[in-house]
Protein backbone atom coordinates (compact mmCIF):
# COMPACT_ATOMS: atom_id res chain seq x y z
CA UNK A 1 0.00 0.00 0.00
CA UNK A 2 1.29 3.61 -1.45
CA UNK A 3 0.75 6.77 0.68
CA UNK A 4 1.41 10.42 -0.65
CA UNK A 5 2.88 12.63 1.27
CA UNK A 6 3.79 15.80 0.28
CA UNK A 7 3.62 19.93 0.35
CA UNK A 8 2.58 22.45 -2.22
CA UNK A 9 1.84 25.98 -2.56
CA UNK A 10 -1.17 27.26 -3.69
CA UNK A 11 0.35 27.29 -7.57
CA UNK A 12 1.42 23.41 -7.03
CA UNK A 13 4.70 24.02 -6.63
CA UNK A 14 7.04 21.96 -4.74
CA UNK A 15 10.46 22.63 -5.49
CA UNK A 16 12.96 24.95 -6.39
CA UNK A 17 16.47 24.57 -7.40
CA UNK A 18 16.14 21.03 -5.29
CA UNK A 19 14.98 23.00 -1.87
CA UNK A 20 11.79 23.76 -0.91
CA UNK A 21 10.45 27.47 -2.14
CA UNK A 22 9.20 27.72 1.61
CA UNK A 23 12.52 26.86 2.78
CA UNK A 24 12.99 25.87 6.88
CA UNK A 25 9.71 28.64 7.41
CA UNK A 26 7.36 25.92 7.85
CA UNK A 27 8.27 23.99 10.87
CA UNK A 28 4.33 22.53 11.62
CA UNK A 29 4.62 20.61 8.22
CA UNK A 30 7.88 18.84 9.00
CA UNK A 31 6.22 17.94 12.42
CA UNK A 32 3.39 16.79 10.93
CA UNK A 33 5.76 14.47 8.07
CA UNK A 34 7.56 13.46 11.12
CA UNK A 35 4.55 12.21 13.30
CA UNK A 36 2.79 10.38 10.27
CA UNK A 37 5.85 8.63 8.47
CA UNK A 38 8.04 7.74 11.75
CA UNK A 39 8.25 3.75 11.61
CA UNK A 40 6.67 3.39 7.63
CA UNK A 41 9.11 3.18 5.10
CA UNK A 42 9.43 6.60 2.89
CA UNK A 43 10.28 6.34 -0.65
CA UNK A 44 12.25 9.40 -2.44
CA UNK A 45 13.93 9.93 -5.00
CA UNK A 46 17.72 10.60 -5.40
CA UNK A 47 17.28 13.97 -5.78
CA UNK A 48 15.09 14.49 -2.76
CA UNK A 49 17.34 12.75 -0.78
CA UNK A 50 19.95 14.96 -1.81
CA UNK A 51 18.04 17.80 -0.93
CA UNK A 52 17.36 16.14 2.88
CA UNK A 53 21.23 15.35 2.83
CA UNK A 54 20.46 12.17 5.07
CA UNK A 55 18.26 9.36 6.10
CA UNK A 56 15.11 10.21 7.78
CA UNK A 57 15.07 8.88 11.38
CA UNK A 58 13.38 5.29 12.42
CA UNK A 59 12.01 5.01 9.40
CA UNK A 60 13.27 2.90 6.51
CA UNK A 61 14.39 5.02 4.08
CA UNK A 62 14.29 3.39 0.19
CA UNK A 63 16.13 5.39 -2.38
CA UNK A 64 14.55 4.87 -5.56
CA UNK A 65 17.23 5.35 -8.71
CA UNK A 66 18.10 3.33 -12.16
CA UNK A 67 21.73 3.45 -10.67
CA UNK A 68 21.84 -0.63 -9.35
CA UNK A 69 25.15 0.12 -8.36
CA UNK A 70 24.36 3.38 -6.05
CA UNK A 71 25.19 3.29 -2.40
CA UNK A 72 23.88 5.95 0.12
CA UNK A 73 24.75 5.68 3.81
CA UNK A 74 21.46 4.19 6.38
CA UNK A 75 19.66 3.74 2.65
CA UNK A 76 18.26 0.96 0.41
CA UNK A 77 18.53 2.09 -3.32
CA UNK A 78 15.78 0.32 -5.15
CA UNK A 79 14.31 0.09 -8.94
CA UNK A 80 11.20 1.32 -9.08
CA UNK A 81 10.08 -2.45 -9.79
CA UNK A 82 12.14 -3.68 -7.01
CA UNK A 83 9.63 -1.34 -5.12
CA UNK A 84 6.19 -2.61 -6.61
CA UNK A 85 7.87 -6.00 -5.97
CA UNK A 86 8.65 -5.48 -1.98
CA UNK A 87 6.09 -6.46 0.19
CA UNK A 88 5.96 -3.82 3.10
CA UNK A 89 4.33 -4.25 6.56
CA UNK A 90 3.25 -0.89 6.65
CA UNK A 91 1.80 1.69 4.42
CA UNK A 92 5.08 2.87 2.13
CA UNK A 93 5.04 6.99 2.03
CA UNK A 94 5.90 8.45 -1.26
CA UNK A 95 7.80 11.27 -0.50
CA UNK A 96 8.85 12.69 -3.92
CA UNK A 97 9.84 14.65 -6.12
CA UNK A 98 7.69 15.41 -9.27
CA UNK A 99 9.09 12.11 -11.32
CA UNK A 100 8.84 10.01 -8.19
CA UNK A 101 5.24 11.05 -7.54
CA UNK A 102 4.62 10.68 -11.61
CA UNK A 103 6.05 6.92 -11.08
CA UNK A 104 3.86 6.07 -8.43
CA UNK A 105 0.76 8.18 -9.01
CA UNK A 106 -1.48 4.59 -10.46
CA UNK A 107 -0.76 2.98 -7.06
CA UNK A 108 -1.30 5.94 -4.62
CA UNK A 109 -4.61 4.92 -2.15
CA UNK A 110 -4.48 7.70 0.05
CA UNK A 111 -2.66 11.64 0.12
CA UNK A 112 -1.74 13.57 2.83
CA UNK A 113 -1.20 17.16 1.55
CA UNK A 114 -0.07 20.24 3.14
CA UNK A 115 -1.05 23.59 0.69
CA UNK A 116 1.01 26.12 1.94
CA UNK A 117 -1.27 28.95 1.28
CA UNK A 118 1.05 31.40 -0.75
CA UNK A 119 2.33 31.32 -4.23
CA UNK A 120 5.82 30.53 -5.28
CA UNK A 121 8.10 30.27 -8.30
CA UNK A 122 9.08 27.06 -8.87
CA UNK A 123 10.36 24.35 -11.42
CA UNK A 124 8.82 20.94 -9.40
CA UNK A 125 5.05 20.69 -9.55
CA UNK A 126 2.96 18.05 -7.70
CA UNK A 127 1.26 16.07 -10.34
CA UNK A 128 -2.57 15.69 -10.29
CA UNK A 129 -2.91 11.86 -9.28
CA UNK A 130 -5.60 9.76 -11.75
CA UNK A 131 -8.71 8.28 -10.47
CA UNK A 132 -11.50 10.07 -8.31
CA UNK A 133 -10.81 11.24 -4.60
CA UNK A 134 -12.42 11.92 -1.84
CA UNK A 135 -10.99 14.38 1.17
CA UNK A 136 -11.48 12.61 4.41
CA UNK A 137 -9.95 15.36 6.56
CA UNK A 138 -8.63 19.08 6.55
CA UNK A 139 -6.57 21.03 9.39
CA UNK A 140 -6.51 25.01 8.93
CA UNK A 141 -2.91 26.30 10.52
CA UNK A 142 -2.85 30.01 10.44
CA UNK A 143 0.57 31.43 10.07
CA UNK A 144 1.97 32.23 13.54
CA UNK A 145 5.75 33.14 14.98
CA UNK A 146 7.35 29.73 13.85
CA UNK A 147 5.35 29.25 10.81
CA UNK A 148 5.60 32.19 7.99
CA UNK A 149 2.70 31.29 6.25
CA UNK A 150 -0.79 29.90 6.70
CA UNK A 151 -1.27 26.35 5.16
CA UNK A 152 -4.16 23.62 5.25
CA UNK A 153 -3.57 19.96 6.52
CA UNK A 154 -5.21 17.63 3.55
CA UNK A 155 -6.28 14.19 3.46
CA UNK A 156 -7.69 12.31 0.73
CA UNK A 157 -8.44 8.72 -0.23
CA UNK A 158 -8.54 7.06 -3.18
CA UNK A 159 -12.54 6.01 -4.51
CA UNK A 160 -12.18 2.74 -4.93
Amino acid sequence: MFYLIAARSLNGVIGDNGEMPWGRTMPIDLRNVKELTTGHPVLMGRKTYDSIGRALPNRRNIILSREVDLIIPDCEVMTFAEVLNTTFDKPAFVFGGEQIYRLFAPYISKAYITVIEHEFEGDTYLPDLPGEWIEISRKHHAKDDQNAYDCTFYVYEKVK
